[in-house]
């Protein structure tokens, strides 16, 4: 029942977080070409993150590091578009941080 709940009303179960070696990789749905940079929630199992820079020659990939470092707490060296360089869904890399403290920052969007 809640899991048709929250379908309904576009509340994701899935986390957009993985373990890997050293951190955790994200998937990331992003929007490109913005009025604002800013993580705006869970959205389709992502993490949905908006960015000023348009989407040529990695400018909005590396607003997104810059981004997502940020919201992290993680020096921008820690952070790595990893796949989906010229997609909206991306997995970004990041070094340093659990599941857990990942999940903890988004608890208090």
């Amino acid at each position: 029942m809640a899991a048709k709940w929250a379908k309904v009303h576009n509340m994701d179960t899935a986390s957009p977080f993985r373990t890997c070696p050293g951190g955790v990789t994200v998937e990331v749905l992003a929007s490109a070409g913005a009025a604002s940079s800013k993580v705006r929630g869970l959205h389709g199992g992502a993490l949905k993150v908006s960015v000023r820079a348009a989407p040529e020659k990695g400018k909005a990939n590396a607003e997104i590091e810059e981004l997502l470092a940020g919201f992290f707490g993680v020096s921008k060296r820690q952070v790595c578009v990893a796949g989906g360089q010229t997609s909206r869904r991306k997995r970004v890399v990041v070094v340093g941080l659990s599941v857990a403290q990942a999940e903890e920052k988004i608890r208090v969007l």
